[in-house]
């Protein structure tokens, strides 16, 4: 099996330190299944490739497996995809011939393997146990871009289709470490297969490797229990792990909170106002398939349903727990099956490109950017106004500028524990304005909320359009 890694970060050479492997010579290391060996065949200033070639020994496999040996003579012992496909084996040499590169450590070029540079993975043989879409939900949420062509079972013989193998590049500017990372992990949840046995010790693994991203992937929970062979209890503790590491459930913390923020806005009625004027955005738009990303517990998506125009409604939040409270709210369980047909919830982080955003008219973020890192915007960004594209994006946060007016609140307090940050109305339209111009969006401003001649209003509302 075979794994290339290329980068025309100049110089690409350089390559070499990230992955501390020398360009000049092979590198070969035994495994317990055969041997592994790094080489270059391409080392230039303005390219580098190393390619990393594992050699699986079917004939050793099975005389040096434990356990129970059932019928030693079954051909598929022997004749079998082990030696070509990339699969747990492949991660195995990964984690041996690159642990230093995992670990994100270069003795010369440490600010380098910090920085994310221009690199390009192709794989000619990955066993994709449900297919090319999965393979884009493991890895475009990741920043992406993904070249898949399926192999077919003979290309002598077209009739018989396609095979279960897709031939696959990745592309991304990215740390080294994160795609090492990445391919660790992923390779064997696509093979959905491992050649190991998998116990309690699995998890930590897991969680190291996949700790950084994983726990607000769009498909935590098939990632974590295909890496661990469907062994729903380490499933289980591994998600319950990954979600305490990662500071809890990303809403949890956030609900505790909200009744505060309600407190502070409630005398304004500024939640109702709020709402009020993001549906008539959404009517103005004529719009037929909606999509309100940071969902939280519904109300807007209830509002959104009251438009027979919307034909397709879809909620997406990353906490399980509000979207178990908006389908509670939205009575999803005894909704009428035509009604239960136009509304949709899903799990999902606004920081990653994800294909079930795309194809919307209309995309409504109320209340959400404050609650990202300011180090995640860009992700954000790039995600929704670069990826999926709506026609038009609905944008609501507070105006900082206002919190002075709030008798309730502390001087110099956000109003939520959990915003990362309050803009003023300059910041706020600064920010979207380049937004708009980066992504071929025109960008209008309103106030929500009595307006204050000095303060203006306490929620600002940005609104783009193609």
């Amino acid at each position: 099996m075979l794994l290339t890694i290329s980068t025309t970060h100049e110089p690409a050479t350089d390559l070499g330190f990230l992955l501390h492997k020398n360009p000049e010579r092979v590198h070969t290391v035994e495994m317990s299944f055969g041997a592994a060996y790094v080489l270059y065949p391409e080392a230039s200033d303005q390219r580098c490739t190393a390619a990393l070639l594992v050699e699986v020994d079917p004939v050793g496999l099975v005389r040096n497996r434990k356990g129970p040996k059932g019928n030693d003579f079954s051909l598929d012992h022997y004749v079998n995809d082990r030696p070509y496909a990339a699969s747990s084996f492949l991660s195995a040499a990964i984690g041996k011939l690159f642990g230093t590169a995992l670990g994100g450590r270069s003795k010369d070029r440490q600010e380098l393997a910090d920085t994310a540079i221009p690199v390009s993975c192709h794989l000619p043989a990955v066993p994709c146990r449900g297919g090319e879409d999965l393979l884009r939900r493991l890895f475009e949420p990741l920043g992406y871009n993904v070249n898949a062509a399926t192999i077919p079972l003979d290309s002598t013989f077209a009739h018989w289709g396609d095979s279960r193998y897709l031939d696959v590049t990745l592309t991304a500017t990215v740390r080294l470490r994160d795609v090492l990372e990445h391919l660790f992990v992923l390779l064997p949840v696509l093979d959905d297969d491992k050649h190991y046995w998998v116990g309690p010790d699995e998890i930590d693994k897991l969680l190291r490797r996949g700790g950084a991203w994983l726990a607000s992937h769009p498909d935590r929970e098939l990632i974590a229990h295909r890496y661990l062979r469907h062994d729903r209890r380490l499933t289980t503790d591994a998600l319950a792990r990954l979600l305490a590491e990662d500071g809890g459930d990303p809403d949890e913390a956030e609900a505790e909170h909200d009744e505060e923020e309600e407190v502070v806005e409630k005398p304004i009625s500024l939640n109702q106002q709020r709402l009020d004027a993001v549906i008539e955005q959404v009517e103005a738009a004529r719009a037929r398939r909606v999509v309100d990303l940071g969902c939280g517990d519904g109300k807007l998506l209830d509002r959104i349903l009251r438009d027979t125009h919307v034909e397709k409604v879809l909620g997406v939040d990353v906490a399980y727990r509000s979207l178990q409270r908006a389908s509670r709210r939205l009575h999803l369980d005894t909704m009428a099956p035509r009604q239960r047909e136009r509304i949709e919830l899903v799990q999902g982080a606004l920081t990653y490109r994800d294909r079930r955003l795309v194809g919307f008219d209309v995309a409504t973020v109320i209340e959400v950017i404050e609650h990202l890192d300011a180090a995640r915007l860009g992700a954000f960004e790039r995600a929704v106004f670069g990826f999926a594209r709506p026609g038009t994006v609905v944008v609501t946060t507070p105006n900082v500028e206002y919190n002075a007016l709030f008798e309730t609140l502390p001087t110099d307090t956000l109003r939520h524990k959990d915003h990362r940050f309050e803009w003023t109305r300059a910041e706020f339209e600064d920010w979207a304005g380049g937004v708009a111009g980066r992504h071929g969006y025109t960008v209008t401003f309103s106030g929500i909320g009595p307006s204050d001649a000095e303060h203006g209003s306490p929620t600002q509302m940005a609104v783009f359009s193609q």
